[in-house]
């Protein structure tokens, strides 16, 4: 029975060294795609072999008699949001120290993904709710995921 156990702890030990030589032959031949989603979810360094999420970090400062407005159009941008293929994430954060700021965390899986989230109605709203006077200031600011978990 000894002699199983240190046959199977052997044996473990020779696969977690060989499985990262391995990896990189099994995803330079597989579509990315079928990575993605998975990849985007996982902790992962600047030196994946795999495209990292784009990130949008946005900080808005909403009028005050504007807020039930804002907050009716930003759930309905989230909600929205959050459906589209591509978006890994996107949290709405309000500050503790100024009621009327809040940031927006967004995450998408590539360029694509925000293209296409620039076309949706939900975004437009967010454009719109800008133009019609209803923040004092929004500030965008866009990166790239490096340490990223679930």
């Amino acid at each position: 029975m000894l002699r199983t156990i240190r046959k199977a702890s052997q044996l473990v030990h020779l696969q977690m060294k060989i499985t990262p030589l391995l990896l990189p032959l099994v995803t330079a031949f597989t579509p990315q795609h079928q990575f993605a989603k998975p990849v985007a979810r996982s902790f992962f360094t600047s030196t994946s072999l795999l495209a990292m999420p784009i990130c949008i970090v946005v900080e808005a400062e909403i009028k005050e008699d504007r807020m039930e407005d804002f907050l009716d159009m930003i759930e309905k941008n989230a909600k929205g949001s959050r459906a589209e293929p591509g978006c890994i994430r996107f949290d709405v954060l309000q500050s503790e120290d100024a009621p009327n700021k809040f940031f927006f965390y967004e995450v998408y899986q590539d360029a694509d993904a925000i293209a296409y989230h620039k076309t949706q109605p939900h975004y437009l709203a967010w454009g719109e709710f800008k133009e019609s006077g209803g923040t004092l200031s929004s500030v965008s600011k866009k990166a790239s995921g490096k340490f990223m978990t679930d």
